[in-house]
């Protein structure tokens, strides 16, 4: 008697190599129109985003230049919002993540399918990165100055330091003194004589 193996999985009998390789072009050709499909519905989702946030595109500085604000196909379309951050659209075809890149790895900023919600985080995230970047040209600018005033023999104002490392080091001093003070109470407390 034969012997049945459950393990074995069925396959239709192919007589020519022509018809074999028909069969696994058919496949592929099938699974390409659902990639294609999925990056279509993915950059429609994206371009609502877009659509959503021109108000805020429009009203950004035209030097700052640390924003790309455009969507890149690939296997999974982007919006890129600079260079260190992006939005897609999840595996849902729904949620839309915002993306950042740290040196610590990729995280996650928001996750939602609230058009509404990526909206009002995106124009956050680009506010704070527009004060980030008026804050240090500031700073290069004001460090430009104070150079410029030392080289022509200036006296540049200078803050003292001691009064701050007083502070500091009277505040540790402090935390240490009530910390010790904390565990003699304790132990005093929770094992009486």
């Amino acid at each position: 008697m034969a012997e049945i193996q459950e393990n074995v999985v069925p396959h239709a009998r192919i007589r020519s190599l022509r018809d074999a390789i028909r069969k696994v072009q058919l496949g592929e050709a099938e699974r390409s129109d659902v990639v294609a499909d999925r990056q279509e519905t993915e950059r429609a989702r994206l371009e609502l985003l877009v659509e959503e946030m021109t108000g805020v595109f429009q009203e950004i500085p035209q030097d700052d230049d640390q924003f790309s604000l455009q969507i890149l196909p690939g296997s999974t379309p982007r919006l890129w919002v600079d260079v260190t951050s992006f939005v897609v659209v999840g595996a849902d075809r729904k949620t839309y993540r915002f993306l950042k890149d740290t040196r610590l790895g990729r995280v996650v900023l928001l996750e939602t399918g609230d058009i509404g919600d990526m909206a009002d985080c995106l124009t956050e995230y680009i506010a704070d990165r527009i004060l980030e970047r008026e804050k240090a040209l500031e700073g290069d600018w004001l460090n430009n100055r104070l150079r410029e005033l030392a080289s022509q023999g200036h006296a540049v104002p200078v803050e003292p330091r001691g009064s701050a490392w007083l502070s500091i080091v009277g505040a540790f001093a402090l935390g240490l003194a009530a910390g010790a003070g904390g565990l003699v109470a304790y132990a005093w407390f929770a094992n009486p004589l």
